[in-house]
């Protein structure tokens, strides 16, 4: 998929819904149905409802013509099994997250986050304006998919603890439910990283099976009453300074698609890519005072242990890069725009949001 014709599609926006369905696409098209089974519960209705609405956006689009089916976790294969069924053409596509599947090459670590990597907006920039979709979609071509933004979580919290972090040296020996590159860090310090669906955290922190657990933000986390079981709720989540989801859809059955219904589909998956950041974004404030109110401990992340965790993260890529070139071709490209988009940020973004924090403590 190139960066172009995904912006052309993309730019439907909000419209495609309206604006594609016209008479002649519902009657010069053939019915097809797809299945497209995503790595999150039903429970988690921001992540998931990001797929669903995609499968009703195309639907309404093409006058029920196209029709995509949306399974949650488990009802066709396991969470962390979503990408292997797309690519083997048990569904045609899938949303998940890239990150769950760098046991599989740690390139993919970098479709969704990677330890002190890019803000929401920065990534999606990078994604449509810089070589991200089609550097990424190159590595992804050997695995039979192709990827789309799927939503952002935004900026993440860094975590529920059974027991408080002053320092490195009480992570040592902690049982931590966290996914991708983060667990490869954090095992550098001492933790021992656990990866665990989502359904699988709150029962393993109640029973002490894990000392700690990272999941989203706020609103997911009040949902899955993780605040119940551990008091320690630590920021930021320097693993994920935002956490792009993604639709992969298998390259053959893209191909197949009548070329008016793979615009459709991706001005669907361009309407969920946006619309989740901006629900979490309303949701979030909500829930963390609904949390602190439950008692919920916020703590802010030791400088000792964010230092420490920026080194590791540092020295983890460089061993990565020395014998992965896929890796190491992705990375070097996103750091450069990383690096630069900072370069703003520092001038206006930061700065803006500096003053309106401040004013708004002083009433």
């Amino acid at each position: 998929m190139k960066r172009r014709e995904f912006l052309t599609a993309a730019g439907a926006g909000v419209a495609a819904s309206t604006a594609v369905a016209m008479p002649a696409i519902a009657q010069s098209n053939p019915e097809i149905r797809w299945r497209c089974t995503s790595s999150f519960p039903k429970s988690l209705d921001t992540i998931f409802g990001a797929s669903e609405l995609m499968a009703r956006t195309v639907a309404e689009a093409t006058d029920g013509k196209f029709q995509i089916q949306v399974f949650a976790a488990g009802e066709i294969v396991p969470g962390l099994q979503a990408l292997d069924a797309t690519q083997n053409k048990s569904v045609e596509m899938c949303h998940s997250a890239s990150y769950y599947y760098v046991g599989k090459d740690p390139t993919f670590g970098m479709g969704t986050a990677i330890p002190f990597g890019f803000n929401a907006r920065q990534i999606n920039a990078w994604f449509l304006f810089g070589n991200g979709l089609t550097l990424l979609n190159e590595f992804y071509k050997k695995y039979n998919v192709v990827m789309f933004p799927g939503g952002n979580t935004g900026g993440q919290m860094g975590g529920w603890f059974r027991k408080e972090i002053k320092t490195v040296a009480d992570l040592q020996g902690l049982k931590m439910r966290i996914a991708g590159m983060g667990g490869q860090v954090l095992a550098k310090l001492g933790v021992v990283p656990q990866q665990l669906p989502a359904g699988d955290i709150y029962p393993s922190l109640e029973k002490g099976t894990i000392d700690a657990a990272e999941w989203v933000g706020p609103y997911d986390d009040e949902r899955l009453g993780l605040y119940k079981v551990a008091k320690f709720y630590y920021y930021p989540g320097w693993w994920e300074g935002s956490a792009a989801l993604n639709f992969f859809v298998n390259q053959e059955k893209l191909a197949e698609l009548p070329k008016t219904y793979r615009a459709v589909l991706t001005s669907a998956m361009a309407q969920a890519n946006e619309s989740m950041l901006a629900s979490y974004d309303a949701k979030n404030p909500v829930a963390i005072q609904s949390l602190v109110r439950a008692g919920t401990q916020l703590k802010r992340s030791p400088p000792d242990v964010m230092d420490a965790a920026y080194k590791a993260a540092h020295q983890i890529f460089d061993e990565i890069s020395a014998k992965n070139e896929d890796f190491k071709k992705i990375y070097e490209d996103m750091k450069a725009f990383r690096n630069n988009s900072y370069l703003w940020w520092q001038i206006v973004e930061f700065t803006y949001d500096d003053f309106m924090i401040r004013a708004r403590a002083r009433g």
